[in-house]
């Protein structure tokens, strides 16, 4: 950003907080962002060439320039997820307060477009169950379908109000609020914010912000972690908020160990440490995170373990080995003639999930039921539980590649009759049909990319 002029009042109370440190943060706005992604690991391992690790997360890395990440197949196969590097720090928190052994149950209340969500999955141990969630519905469906993206069938994406998690006493060990806020970190990365921030907006966020908490702080088990955060700086929409729910409910504050390198500032507001990421400091945009325990007493909801899922039919069932590794370990379900799986031993909880919330996906949706033909679905190519060597597969070059995934007619030589897994670099990308003249590019209408 070449040219920036901060709202007067908003610069009038951030000179005050920083004092000397004020120059350099007002420099920093007059740098580019950085570009940041975090690699799947359970889809590649290897970091693109030229980037540098971000040292507070495992498979973060910071790029030299921004590519046309649109024109890149393998951000369409989940391969990473264009994430903005501060709020990658949720890792460091996660790993110091969660033991990462145990089976437990992750609500990212936020969840949308699913940087946290994806990243969640990549700690989550197979046995731990993450509902990822967002209030908007559009935003709920790029949710979704990045979720789907990352390829794990552990994972509800959910479209609910924060108030309706109060049906779920007790039912969460962790929850991740990212709550919205006035934006004041991304000044830099969106201008637009700069232009809808106001001393009333703030006032603003950080009573939506208390409501949230509260309405969700119910469905958090006693002795359950609380991972709270914002992009924000100012202390109404962080450590106040954090102090009033100390004040309303007791809960303690989870101290977190730092390398003091990173830059990241420490901060205690009557005892109560949070974490504060500047511009000036760290490799990032400006990011706050607390952690927080439980310490009331919560009635625990009661998850039945017998369920009233629709099971496929029989001829359907005898064909899923071949589609799906470890059938014994999963269960099947019919939904609106689609068969989706998702852990056996989750059923009692997806099930009670489904009684209480509104659920957009569960588990992994990977047919479509015709005439007992099993039709496999987008999200089965994408998952990390797709029976692979079953099918033909075609690797395509890049132009092939691009041409698959705008849903254009592309020309398969050598495949065999019957539904193609399409590949980039061994990145499985979607499906096509090859009939006996021609094929149909199965990829689906609203994912398309339409950048030429």
């Amino acid at each position: 950003m070449s040219d920036i002029s901060f709202p007067p009042a908003f610069e009038q109370r951030m000179r005050e907080q920083l004092g000397a440190q004020w120059a350099d943060f007002e420099a920093a706005h007059h740098q580019p962002s950085p570009v940041s992604i975090r690699l799947n690991p359970a889809k590649v391992s290897a970091p693109p060439a030229g980037a540098s690790s971000i040292p507070w997360t495992s498979h973060g890395y910071y790029l030299h320039e921004r590519p046309s990440f649109t024109l890149d197949p393998a951000f369409h196969a989940g391969a990473y997820y264009v994430q903005e590097a501060s709020s990658m720090f949720l890792e460091q928190a996660f790993r110091q307060v969660v033991d990462p052994d145990k089976a437990i149950r992750v609500l990212d209340l936020c969840a949308a477009p699913g940087g946290k969500s994806t990243h969640l999955l990549s700690l989550l141990n197979n046995q731990s169950l993450l509902v990822s969630n967002e209030v908007i519905r559009a935003r709920a469906s790029i949710l979704a379908e990045n979720i789907q993206k990352w390829g794990h069938c552990n994972a509800v994406v959910t479209h609910n109000d924060p108030q309706d998690f109060q049906r779920l006493q007790g039912f969460f060990d962790v929850m991740v609020v990212d709550a919205p806020c006035s934006g004041e970190g991304l000044f830099r990365k969106d201008p637009d914010a700069m232009q809808e921030w106001s001393p009333d907006n703030v006032a603003l966020c950080s009573k939506r912000q208390r409501r949230i908490l509260s309405d969700v702080w119910p469905a958090l088990k006693e002795g359950g972690v609380l991972l709270y955060s914002t992009c924000t700086y100012n202390a109404d929409e962080n450590e106040a908020n954090l102090a009033w729910l100390q004040q309303e409910h007791g809960a303690e504050f989870i101290p977190l160990l730092l390398n003091e390198s990173w830059g990241i500032q420490r901060v205690l507001h009557q005892n109560i440490p949070g974490y504060r990421f500047y511009p000036h400091n760290v490799k990032g945009e400006g990011f706050f995170m607390a952690a927080v325990r439980k310490t009331e007493s919560t009635p625990l909801s009661r998850v039945k373990n017998k369920t009233s899922f629709m099971s496929p039919p029989k001829k359907a069932t005898e064909q899923l080995p071949a589609f799906v590794r470890n059938v014994e370990e999963k269960m099947f379900i019919l939904r609106n003639d689609q068969i989706q799986f998702f852990p056996k031993h989750l059923a009692g909880e997806i099930e009670f999930l489904t009684r209480s919330l509104y659920l957009l996906t569960a588990g992994t949706v990977m047919a479509t039921l015709k005439h007992d033909k099993l039709v496999p679905e987008h999200p089965l190519a994408l998952s990390l539980e797709l029976e692979r060597d079953n099918f033909s597969q075609l690797n395509l070059e890049l132009p092939e590649a691009l041409q698959y995934l705008r849903k254009e007619g592309i020309h398969v030589e050598g495949a065999r009759k019957g539904f193609a897994l399409m590949l980039h670099n061994t990145l499985p990308l979607g499906w096509m049909n090859v009939l006996d003249n021609r094929s149909n590019n199965l990829y689906p209408s609203d994912w398309r990319i339409r950048k030429s």
